[in-house]
């Protein structure tokens, strides 16, 4: 093998367990929609611990970006709730579409890190 494939990444400071995490917390959240978002809400939980340890900006920013995502998830869940009482259809509607949106940002967050790239 060539000498670059043992190169960790420059970010990382010596501590390629946090990119583990992060990878994890990122494969958590893609998988939350198909586990009633259960896991959404546990790694919104480390999400902010992870943060608040973290001194490397683009950590921060995709721990940040993560976290903002669950919040105006959570919020447009519950504003298109009302939507269930007229009839089915527009609920799921609502709900396919959020969950569309979720998954978007979920794995553009996933990529651009895995890039070694800002959120945005």
């Amino acid at each position: 093998m060539a000498e670059t494939d043992y190169v960790t990444l420059e970010d990382d400071n010596g501590n390629p367990g946090r990119r583990t995490v992060m990878h994890v917390l990122y494969g958590m959240h893609t998988v939350a929609p198909f586990t009633l978002w259960s896991l959404s809400l546990i790694a919104l939980v480390v999400h902010y611990v992870k943060r608040a340890d973290e001194t490397d900006a683009r950590y921060v920013a995709h721990h940040s970006y993560m976290i903002r995502t669950v919040w105006w998830t959570l919020l447009w869940l519950l504003i298109t709730s009302p939507l269930w009482l007229l009839f089915v259809f527009p609920g799921a509607i609502a709900y396919t579409l959020i969950g569309a949106w979720y998954l978007y940002r979920c794995l553009r967050g996933w990529l651009r890190f895995n890039d070694n790239r800002y959120p945005d």
